[in-house]
């Protein structure tokens, strides 16, 4: 199983807009797959979420589950149409995130109404309607 967790700039932090996401740190749960060493993965410009067309291959193929702070309704229906599990969550720390969702544990979404609202507003705009 590849889970993809939205990175910040440094790969060190959870972040949310995830339709938005350029770095992403993807980990292989897999039983034989070492956690702890997640490969980075900075998409171009044109294969964030948000704008991606949806034709092609994209860097995030094959991909079950993703991790976020926050995502827009249009990500979250993006995500469900190509079978990928979208969670968001409190938790900053990516590790921590991977673990918490494989035990089952993982921390909840703090609430933020501007943020959906932002967010309703970006749906507006994007590819993944």
């Amino acid at each position: 199983m590849k889970i993809a967790v939205a990175v910040n700039n440094d790969y060190t932090k959870v972040t949310g807009h995830a339709g938005r996401a350029r770095h992403w740190l993807v980990y292989d749960a897999s039983p034989e797959a070492n956690t702890a060493q997640p490969h980075r993965v900075e998409l171009a410009p044109q294969m964030v979420f948000h704008h991606y067309e949806g034709t092609g291959g994209h860097p995030l193929d094959g991909i079950e589950t993703v991790i976020a702070i926050s995502a827009g309704e249009g990500f979250m229906a993006c995500m469900k149409a190509r079978g990928v599990d979208a969670r968001q969550t409190a938790e900053t720390d990516p590790q921590k995130a991977v673990a918490d969702y494989l035990a089952e544990c993982l921390a909840a979404p703090k609430p933020r109404p501007i943020g959906a609202l932002i967010c309703k507003a970006f749906d507006l705009f994007s590819k993944h309607k």
